[in-house]
């Protein structure tokens, strides 16, 4: 089993939108994916917003679950994911990912 975390620290407007709703954007995004069931060996999917509001902080993070690095690459390429990437590019600050063997 892999999981795979990122967090992302949005900027505060961004294509013509705020932060929060570029928050709402990506998380209704990846959870409607998720819902689809397009994702071969996707075992888990949880979304969440930071509530500290440090600057320490990241806005959001996602947390996946796959069976294998296999699943998780095939991920990473499948189209629908794409898409929300390349809009997720060009709202976000920055970027932290980890994936580990579980």
């Amino acid at each position: 089993m892999i999981r795979h975390i990122v967090m992302w620290k949005f900027a505060d407007e961004a294509e013509g939108l705020s932060k929060s709703e570029n928050l709402d954007i990506v998380a209704s995004g990846l959870l409607a994916l998720y819902e689809s069931g397009k994702i071969n060996g996707l075992k888990r999917m949880e979304i969440g917003r930071d509530i500290s509001g440090t600057d320490m902080s990241y806005d959001m993070v996602l947390l996946t679950e796959f069976d294998s690095v296999e699943s998780l690459a095939a991920y990473k390429i499948l189209p629908d994911h794409v898409v929300i990437a390349d809009y997720v590019k060009k709202v976000r600050l920055c970027r932290a990912v980890v994936d580990y063997e579980m």
